[in-house]
């Protein structure tokens, strides 16, 4: 398997006197997960709950002359393909017609996402516990990490770099600029993870964790585990038991515990 860091943490446990139960000295590929990981409620915050407007409608306005329904909506746990999809039903523009201006989006996006980074000390923060949580998983042979997201893909990165969390994230994932419906992303990041792994990984051997809703079906439609993180502004504890995860953590703060409960699946 062409891996590198795979590669390096076997060299580090051939010094090890007690290599851990997932040791790459006996690596069995049936034993890996693939951690799928939402960005914003779950890794990280906006310093305000709208700040994601003040970049995304001059983007709107910007690309297609509206921002449409976007300042009334509530758009946690959407793609950024949807997000404007739905911003725009009432304007006469089609699905097709969004993705002809992707480039533009994109372009547009990145403009008015890096004025907003500029104009706020703190536009975006870390939740407690994340990059410990990372970091374990980061150094522990069982897992790899990726980003499953709402966000377009160039955005995801900017905000990884802005909270420094892009060291972590080894294997391709999928963004919101590539589907209106987030229940296609998880195929096409195993696709990509896979090829990039040289493995035939299943569904099983993927692990969503989000804070909202729908961070829990598109793991379900996909056949994957979800763990959901009960860090969302916008549902309860209640919420998302309602929608049957796989697991269901409080929060990331406590290392051990997530540990233990990405151990189970």
């Amino acid at each position: 398997m062409n891996n590198n860091r795979l590669n390096l943490k076997v060299e580090r446990e051939r010094g090890m006197k007690n290599p851990s139960p997932f040791s790459p000295l006996t690596f069995d590929a049936s034993s890996l997960r693939c951690l799928l990981w939402d960005i914003d409620g779950t890794l990280m915050r906006s310093s305000r709950i709208d700040a994601f407007k003040d970049y995304t409608v001059p983007m709107l306005e910007g690309v297609f002359g509206t921002a449409g329904r976007l300042p009334e909506m509530t758009v946690s746990g959407m793609t950024d393909l949807q997000i404007v999809a739905e911003a725009l039903r009432d304007e006469g523009f089609t699905h097709e017609q969004i993705r002809e201006r992707i480039d533009d989006m994109r372009e547009r996006y990145m403009q008015e996402m890096e004025r907003a980074t500029r104009e706020c000390a703190v536009l975006f923060y870390l939740l407690p516990g994340v990059r410990a949580c990372l970091e374990a998983t980061h150094n522990h042979p069982r897992y790899h990490n990726a980003l499953l997201t709402g966000n377009i893909e160039p955005a995801a990165h900017l905000k990884m770099r802005i909270v420094g969390l892009s060291e972590f994230f080894d294997l391709p994932g999928a963004f919101g600029d590539e589907s209106h419906d987030r229940r296609d992303l998880p195929a096409l990041a195993a696709g990509r993870i896979n090829a990039h792994l040289n493995l035939d990984l299943q569904p099983s051997q993927f692990i969503i964790i989000g804070d909202t809703p729908n961070d829990i079906a598109c793991a379900r439609h996909f056949g994957a585990k979800s763990v959901a993180v009960a860090t969302s502004r916008m549902y309860s504890v209640d919420d998302l038991l309602a929608c049957e995860p796989d697991a269901l953590l409080p929060d990331l703060s406590d290392v051990e515990l997530v540990m233990q409960t990405f151990a189970k699946l």
